[in-house]
């Protein structure tokens, strides 16, 4: 059976505890994606951030549709056969989502690499079924406690659990202006790991001195009592 794709009025598929909250826990994202999550990730920490917990965690920048501004958001993300793919878990009312459909150009933050590309929700059943199945997969702990495990689904039961969630593909158009690059911050997180090594090899060959003489002394004093 063929898998049908997710529409505008069709329900988030999180149950009906976390459905009934959803409104609280979107302004909660709202304020740890501003505060936390965006700065630690625009500051080369995603190699840190990424987990078996969190899974791999990306930054999406697109265009504000009314203001024209960049908007950042952080995302769970999957490369696969050349394309970088995301959900919008809010379904058709992300802003993102709402935002690439105004302008589909976009930039991707990525742990080790910034990329621009062209955004656009997946519209083929087959490459929704796989991505999202694999996407899901790849979101860790987190993912499979909000959504479920996906794995080995049927396309039919990933329907069931994963209705409501758009898909968007990025298709890779060139290098972009990220974290990692020489105008960006990336360098803040090694040079500040540099000196804590640096510092405490230091400190290490400043000690070892004074313990040396304190033993010659100490084994001179013991000779001369003998």
């Amino acid at each position: 059976m063929a898998t049908v794709l997710p529409t505008s009025d069709e329900p988030l598929p999180y149950g009906r505890l976390m459905t009934r909250f959803l409104p609280e826990i979107h302004r909660g994202f709202l304020f740890v994606n501003r505060y936390v999550a965006v700065p630690l990730l625009r500051s080369g920490l995603a190699p840190l951030l990424n987990s078996p917990v969190t899974g791999s965690l990306m930054v999406l920048r697109t265009r504000g549709r009314t203001s024209g501004e960049w908007r950042d958001a952080p995302l769970g993300y999957l490369i696969l056969d050349g394309h970088v793919y995301c959900c919008a878990g809010f379904g058709h009312r992300t802003q993102w989502l709402r935002n690439i459909e105004a302008d589909p150009r976009v930039e991707v933050l990525l742990p080790t690499l910034a990329v621009t590309g062209t955004a656009e929700q997946v519209s083929d059943p087959d490459e929704w079924s796989r991505a999202m199945r694999a996407l899901l997969a790849s979101m860790g702990v987190i993912g499979r406690a909000t959504i479920g495990d996906v794995r080995r689904a049927s396309d039919e039961k990933l329907r069931s659990m994963a209705g409501g969630l758009p898909l968007v593909r990025v298709r890779v158009t060139g290098l972009g202006s990220g974290p990692f690059d020489p105008g960006g911050q990336g360098w803040i997180v090694p040079t500040l790991l540099s000196a804590v090594w640096l510092g405490v090899r230091v400190r290490r060959r400043l000690r070892r001195p004074r313990r040396s003489r304190r033993g010659s002394s100490a084994g001179a004093r013991r000779g001369g009592e003998a």
